[in-house]
């Protein structure tokens, strides 16, 4: 007998553009492609990080992406988009949808009950994404209220009608249950990283340097690591910042620099897109810093650890979920500039061989093929 796999809908803001949600929804929709199952993607045709228009259509390895016009509702992510005839003419027996509070995700519920009274069994898989933020402190007033309305009236109803919720980070379960969340329901399934994080050997020297990778904006804080700077004993290290930049923060930054007398000490380099770029550049660092404010789920400290490199991260939760103080690597009081030097001063003498070793160890669970076999195993 033959057995049809189940066709997979997966829903998400964005489908073009520099999107950490895309880049999951991306590679699991390939990956589930590869094992034989029929996947689209449904998105606004929006650019994340751009006011560019994507392509109505595209194909990437056998998955179609199909996008719709928008409406903003507020922010950059928080949109309307029209999907549901279109979900409803594909007919898929499984939807997963990415990021709790948008309005697609409550289409999702309805195209659901629509399917089941045609006689489809559909079921509906939610990843949460990490939107929880501690007393909304990164939220302007009208995120805030939205936030607290939904929170309060609209996400506990709607958390009780999805079969699984996926989150991504053990830091969201006090949030989820406070919400109403039922926890058999819960799944923890992280997003993965390439394999060749793991396989490559190192493909350059390490250098006296420490390393960030990732988008430039105030939520990440680099004043805090830039400030630290001009506290460290061997004034040849190198903080080198890589990605791309919001114009404004950029320069709020190379301010601090100038201040400071730092111009020898920090260096600006473009985003990596390609993987054995990013991973050479990995290599040639001693430490990789992450000082965000607020992280989902930090994929960057993950990818630095593969390569057995010494993180040192901002004591927020979801580096905390991640990395264990003194074990694995390094935790700094976040916005402290004193205590990150002290502690990247520290690091710079000791001796971490062991901690490197755990660090990779740790992270093993991240690999993609690993993760999909999670994924696969909710069908």
């Amino acid at each position: 007998m033959v057995v049809t796999k189940p066709k997979i809908l997966e829903l998400c803001q964005f489908s073009a553009g520099i999107c950490g949600v895309w880049t999951r929804v991306l590679e699991e929709s390939k990956r589930l492609s590869s094992l034989g199952y029929e996947v689209r993607v449904f998105s606004s045709n929006a650019t994340k990080g751009s006011d560019k228009i994507a392509c109505d259509e595209e194909n990437i390895s056998n998955v179609k992406i199909k996008r719709f016009n928008f409406r903003k509702l507020g922010g950059e992510s928080f949109m309307r988009w029209n999907f549901e005839k279109a979900a409803l003419d594909y007919s898929p027996d499984i939807i997963i949808v990415h990021v709790y509070r948008h309005p697609h995700t409550t289409k999702a519920l309805k195209i659901k009950n629509k399917l089941m009274k045609q006689g489809k069994n559909c079921k509906v898989f939610l990843v949460t994404h990490a939107p929880f933020v501690q007393d909304n402190s990164t939220r302007g007033f009208i995120a805030k209220l939205f936030v607290k309305l939904y929170d309060r009236f609209i996400g506990p109803r709607n958390l009780k009608r999805f079969d699984k919720i996926i989150y991504i980070s053990n830091w969201e379960i006090p949030y989820l249950l406070s919400l109403g969340a039922e926890k058999s329901k819960l799944e923890y399934i992280p997003n993965g990283i390439p394999e060749e994080f793991f396989k490559n050997s190192s493909l350059a020297k390490e250098d006296n340097k420490i390393l960030f990778i990732g988008r430039i904006s105030p939520i990440k804080d680099l004043e805090t690591p830039i400030r630290a700077m001009a506290l460290m004993r061997d004034k040849k290290t190198i903080l080198e910042i890589v990605g791309p930049a919001e114009e404004e923060y950029l320069l709020k930054l190379k301010r601090i620099i100038t201040e400071l007398k730092l111009e020898k000490q920090v260096k600006f380099s473009p985003a990596i897109y390609e993987l054995n770029k990013k991973i050479k550049k990995l290599d040639s660092c001693k430490i990789f810093i992450l000082s965000s404010k607020k992280e989902g789920m930090p994929q960057s400290i993950i990818e630095a650890m593969a390569r057995q490199k010494i993180v040192l991260g901002s004591n927020i939760p979801a580096i905390q979920d991640l990395v264990e103080d003194k074990v694995n690597g390094y935790l700094f009081e976040q916005g402290n500039e004193k205590n990150c030097s002290a502690k990247l001063n520290s690091i710079m003498v000791g001796d971490s061989t062991s901690l490197k070793k755990k660090a990779r160890a740790s992270v093993e669970k991240f690999e993609w093929s690993k993760i999909i076999k999670k994924i696969e195993a909710l069908f």
